[in-house]
C-alpha cells in the first residue's frame, strides 16, 4: 500500500445536520470495518477539583443504557467478535470500534445507544470508581508513570495540560453519580463530533447507516463542544522535582520543554529534530550515546507531543539510581550538540528516509488508516497531506533542525522530574 491511497478523491467527507462530520474510506481488501472518532468532551472542561471527571464519565458510557445492561452490551459484541470502547483525553473523548463489515449495523446501534442513552447505574459507578482508584494506586508505585505525572505538573502549573486526565485518588473518590450525569449532559453533543469509518463498506451505505443511528441525536439542551486551546507556557528557570517511589530498583527521568502545536509552521522541522535526537534507529543520538556508549540508561528516547495545543517535547529515560545525574548530563549534552552543530547531511537524510519509509506501515491496517484520516481532519492538514508529505519531510534542512532546537530546547531552562527509590 502506498501513501497515495488516502486522498481527497478516496476519502468521502460529509456533514450531518446535527453537526457530526463523517469520513469514510472504502477498503474492500479487508472484510472488517473500523470506527474511530472523537467528541469535544475531554478533561479541559472539568474543574480542577474534579480531576478525572471526564475520564470517569467516558468510562461509564458502556456500563448500561436505556436499552442494554453492561452485560448485554458485552454479550452482543462478543457474539460477533466485535469491539467498542471509549477513552478521554484533554480535548476530546475518543471512541473506537471494530467488527466484520456485515455487523456494522449492530456496532453502530450499540455505539449510538451508549452515546445517546447512558444511564450511569449506581452499582456500575462504584465498580468503575474502584477500578480507577486501583489503577491510581498502581500509578503511585510506578516510577515511569510518576515521573510523567510530575513532569507535566512542573511544566504546566495551573494549566489543563498539567493535570492528570485520569484524576487523583481524592478527586475521583469525591465524584458522585450526579457529577457524572451532569458532565454528560453539559458536554456530550454531536456538534463538532468526527467519525471515521474504514473497511469493506460503501461510503453511501455508511452515510445512510450513520444517519439512521445518530442523525437525529442533538445532545442535551445547552450542551456544547469546548474547542478552547489553552495558552502556551514559558519556562523562565529550571524546575526540578524528585518523587520517592518506595521499593523500586529503577529511577525514571522525564526532562523537557514546552513544545509546539501540530499545525505550527515549525512542526516538520521539530519532528525531524526529535527523530535525530531520540527516535531513529535504536532511539537516535540519545540511545547511541547515553545508553550504548556510556551505559547510563536501560532505555532512553525523546518524544514530541504536538497536538491541538503546544504539548511537551521531552526526553524520557529509565536508569539505575546512581546514574541519574550523569544520565541527565548526557541528555543535555546531546541537546547542546543539536543546538550548536548542524546535523550532518547524511544523518538527516537517514532520518528523513525513516519518516517517509515508515509512514506506509501505518496504512496497512484499517485502524491505522482511520487514525491518519482523523489526524488530517483534526489538525486541518488537508486530505492531500500524504501526497505532500515526502516533499515536506525532504524540505527540512540542517539549518532548520538547528533553528528549532535553539528555539525550543534550552539546556539551561527545563522541567525535570525524577521518580525512584529514596536516596541512600
Amino acid at each position: 500500500m502506498t501513501t497515495t491511497t488516502l486522498s481527497p478523491e478516496t476519502i468521502a467527507r460529509s456533514e450531518l445536520d446535527n453537526g457530526l462530520t463523517l469520513l469514510v474510506y472504502e477498503n474492500p481488501s479487508s472484510p472488517a470495518v473500523v470506527l474511530s472518532g472523537y467528541l469535544w468532551a475531554g478533561s479541559l472542561s472539568e474543574p480542577p477539583e474534579q480531576a478525572g471527571l471526564a475520564s470517569f464519565t467516558a468510562g461509564m458510557l458502556m456500563r448500561g443504557t436505556e436499552n442494554r445492561s453492561f452485560a448485554q452490551i458485552n454479550r452482543e459484541l462478543e457474539a460477533v467478535g466485535a469491539q467498542l470502547g471509549f477513552n478521554s483525553g484533554v480535548h476530546t473523548v475518543g471512541l473506537g470500534g471494530k467488527a466484520l463489515a456485515e455487523d456494522l449495523d449492530l456496532l453502530l446501534d450499540i455505539l449510538a445507544d451508549c452515546l445517546r442513552r447512558p444511564t450511569f447505574p449506581a452499582g456500575e459507578v462504584e465498580k468503575l470508581r474502584g477500578q480507577i482508584l486501583t489503577d491510581l494506586q498502581r500509578r503511585a508505585h510506578s516510577t515511569r508513570r510518576m515521573a510523567d505525572l510530575t513532569f507535566h505538573e512542573l511544566l504546566y502549573p495551573d494549566h489543563p495540560y498539567g493535570r492528570s486526565v485520569r484524576g487523583y485518588p481524592e478527586t475521583v473518590a469525591a465524584l458522585d453519580r450526579a457529577a457524572l450525569t451532569g458532565y454528560y449532559a453539559g458536554h456530550f453533543t454531536p456538534q463538532g463530533m468526527v467519525l471515521a469509518v474504514v473497511g469493506a463498506v460503501s461510503a453511501g451505505a455508511v452515510r445512510e447507516k450513520v444517519e439512521a443511528a445518530l442523525g437525529d441525536w442533538t445532545g442535551a439542551p445547552g450542551a456544547s463542544p469546548n474547542r478552547e486551546i489553552p495558552p502556551a507556557v514559558r519556562l523562565e528557570e529550571p524546575r526540578r522535582r524528585a518523587v520517592t517511589v518506595e521499593g523500586m530498583a529503577q529511577s525514571d527521568i522525564a526532562l523537557g520543554w514546552p513544545g509546539l502545536a501540530r499545525n505550527d509552521d515549525d512542526f516538520m522541522a521539530a519532528h525531524l529534530a526529535n527523530t535525530v535526537l531520540g527516535v531513529f534507529g535504536m532511539m537516535g543520538r540519545l540511545g547511541d550515546t547515553v545508553r550504548d556508549q556510556e551505559g547510563l540508561a536501560y532505555y532512553v528516547y525523546s518524544s514530541l507531543q504536538a497536538g491541538l495545543g503546544a504539548g511537551p517535547w521531552a526526553a524520557i529515560a529509565g536508569v539505575a539510581p546512581p546514574n541519574v545525574e550523569r544520565a541527565i548530563e548526557g541528555i543535555l549534552a546531546q541537546v547542546r550538540r543539536l543546538r550548536e552543530e548542524p546535523v550532518p547531511a547524511a544523518e538527516l537524510d537517514d532520518s528523513q528516509s525513516f519518516l517517509t519509509g515508515s509512514l506506509p506501515l501505518q496504512l496497512e491496517t484499517n485502524e491505522g488508516l482511520a487514525g491518519v484520516i482523523l489526524d488530517m481532519e483534526r489538525y486541518g492538514l488537508g486530505f492531500d497531506y500524504l501526497q505532500r508529505y515526502p516533499a515536506l519531510v525532504r524540505a527540512v534542512t540542517p539549518a532548520d533542525v538547528q533553528r528549532v532546537a535553539r528555539r525550543y530546547l534550552d539546556p539551561e531552562r527545563y522541567a525535570l522530574a525524577v521518580a525512584g527509590p529514596q536516596p541512600a
